[in-house]
């Protein structure tokens, strides 16, 4: 009797930690395991030969490393064959900064593409982008403080714009600064009639990129919800509460597109369930329509 009591406490003790072990396994896949989106972006404002033009887009890095040298992170961009890179904000952590795996993923990326980068509110938070931004701009990115720059391709040209996190104008609403910094954008293009893309952290303000002449808007910061559960979609994200509206894929609002990645590290938050560190690889193509 005394031995069948030991063998079933000691089944129990390893059904126990096999249990433990699963989900162990299972949390660390939900984190770790890199999830590719391919989208395609239509629109007859797309010159023609920007036709197949392919981007990716990352997004809240927050220091996450992925392999040595972010090796596996580095490999599924260059798969993706892209003609440029844009992230889009807190690539740093402000509760836990640190610059090594920011600066090792700008130098890898930019051996690929080139690199066009906008600040997140974590930037900010830390205290030390000062300090951060001439290391990222060494590195290869392009940072686009407010700013705009040209992108060609075959003779013809689209607009890239990019806008700082709104905690970056101090003593401003947030919708105030990011209208305010997005006119500042528009300045510096020599042509406002062409298919213009704009890089913002922030996806809870598609409002106010909608009421500019903006065709596409990347943005992240929402952590894809952080626990994503079927019908229910993300279920909590910063600067949105609970059930948030805009949290990963597509929105539209007037004539602008606004495309959320769910980003890659996390933050205060520890842990992501139902939600896979996410790359989007986003093609242009010149046929009237909405994103695919």
């Amino acid at each position: 009797m005394i031995t069948k009591i030991y063998q079933y406490r000691g089944r129990i003790i390893v059904l126990f930690f096999a249990v433990i072990l699963l989900l162990a396994g299972f949390f660390y896949y939900q984190n770790n395991a890199l999830e590719v989106t391919n989208l395609t972006f239509e629109s007859d404002s797309i010159p023609d030969e920007f036709e197949g033009y392919k981007m990716v887009q990352l997004s809240d890095l927050h220091n996450k490393s992925f392999g040595q040298e972010q090796q596996k992170l580095v490999d599924k961009v260059e798969d993706a064959e892209p003609e440029i890179i844009v992230f889009t904000g807190d690539i740093i952590d402000s509760r836990r900064y640190q610059e090594k795996q920011a600066i090792t993923l700008i130098e890898k990326l930019s051996t690929i593409a080139p690199v066009y980068y906008v600040t997140g509110n974590h930037e900010w938070h830390s205290g030390n982008y000062d300090q951060l931004e001439p290391q990222l701009i060494d590195a290869g990115a392009t940072v686009l403080h407010n700013a705009a720059v040209t992108i060609e391709s075959n003779g013809a040209a689209i607009n890239l714009l990019g806008v700082s996190d709104p905690n970056f104008s101090e003593g401003m609403a947030e919708d105030q600064a990011l209208e305010a910094s997005i006119e500042t954008a528009f300045e510096d293009i020599p042509d406002d009639e062409a298919f213009t893309m704009l890089l913002s952290h922030r996806p809870e303000w598609l409002e106010v990129y909608a009421a500019k002449p903006i065709d596409v808007v990347f943005t992240g910061h929402a952590h894809g919800g952080q626990f994503r559960f079927p019908l229910l979609g993300g279920v909590i994200a910063p600067g949105q509460g609970f059930f948030p509206n805009y949290t990963s894929g597509t929105y539209t609002s007037n004539e602008t597109t606004m495309i959320v990645n769910r980003g890659l590290g996390n933050s205060v938050i520890p842990v992501r369930l139902f939600n896979r560190p996410e790359i989007t690889v986003v093609t242009l193509s010149k046929t009237k329509g909405s994103p695919q």
